[in-house]
């Protein structure tokens, strides 16, 4: 393989959360930033939170009959 064309790898890169966790990970990037992790994404934690985007949760709701 070629040395010269390959990123740097850093074994102590750290991601930061949006709602503050921070964790170390290996990555190419020394710092990373993400809106979602293991402690606040809906998966995780068991909490059912819908995203509304220009009203298609209430028009499928309407279309099933569901409430």
């Amino acid at each position: 393989m070629k040395s010269s064309i390959h990123p740097t790898y850093y074994q102590d890169a750290v991601v930061v959360c949006g709602c503050g966790n921070t964790f170390t990970t290996g990555s190419t990037k020394k710092a990373l930033k993400v809106e979602l992790c293991s402690k606040c994404h809906p998966f995780f934690t068991g909490e059912q939170r819908i995203v509304d985007t220009e009203g298609r949760v209430e028009r499928m709701r309407r279309r099933f009959n569901l409430q």
